[in-house]
């Protein structure tokens, strides 16, 4: 039978994915997260583009991608523009810089809803490991591998650890909002 620590690592893993979502969301300064899942084709392999180059924010709007290889220019650059980034990068022969745009009013309000519908389905994700979770014991109970008494301090634990993720999801959605937000 898994204890409950195996579930608690599972939804570990959600808010670390959700933070890890949240990291490429951007709110109008330029983060070097946002370029995290951009692939460049280097010599036939998808290779990720902190692997080519150097990444720096000299502006809090700006960021600056300097290839160790000149040759990368184009290709960084055209990652950049089949991405869903919505910015043109300035290729200036040695290095490509990214200026984000300020964000509109109804950008932001687009983007806190992104937050919001996001955390939901973190919360969604935990309630399902806390069902799965509840029904491990309850089939470890069934086959008499556990006591009603152990069933039922099991599953109390399990809610009280749902409840602690579910509002580090809560605390996390009104951190990004806030961010997004904050002109």
């Amino acid at each position: 039978m898994q204890d409950i620590k195996f579930f608690e690592d599972k939804m570990n893993k959600t808010l670390d994915n959700l933070s890890g979502e949240y990291g490429t969301i951007r709110a109008g300064r330029a983060n070097p997260h946002v370029l995290d899942r951009l692939k460049v084709d280097y010599y036939g392999s998808p290779t990720p583009i902190q692997q080519v180059g150097n990444i720096s924010v000299p502006e809090p709007r700006m960021i600056v991608i300097q290839p160790w290889e000149k040759s990368l220019l184009k290709a960084i650059e055209k990652a950049i523009l089949t991405s869903d980034l919505g910015i043109n990068p300035t290729n200036d022969g040695s290095v490509i810089r990214l200026i984000f745009p300020e964000l509109t009013e109804d950008r932001r309000k687009e983007l806190a809803k992104d937050v919001k519908k996001k955390g939901e389905n973190a919360k969604v994700a935990i309630r399902n490991i806390r069902r799965d979770a509840n029904d491990a014991f309850k089939k470890a109970e069934k086959a008499n591998e556990i006591s009603e008494d152990d069933l039922n301090e099991s599953t109390e634990k399990v809610q009280k650890l749902t409840d602690k993720m579910i509002e580090k999801v809560d605390k996390a959605i009104e951190a990004k909002t806030k961010e997004i937000m904050t002109v």
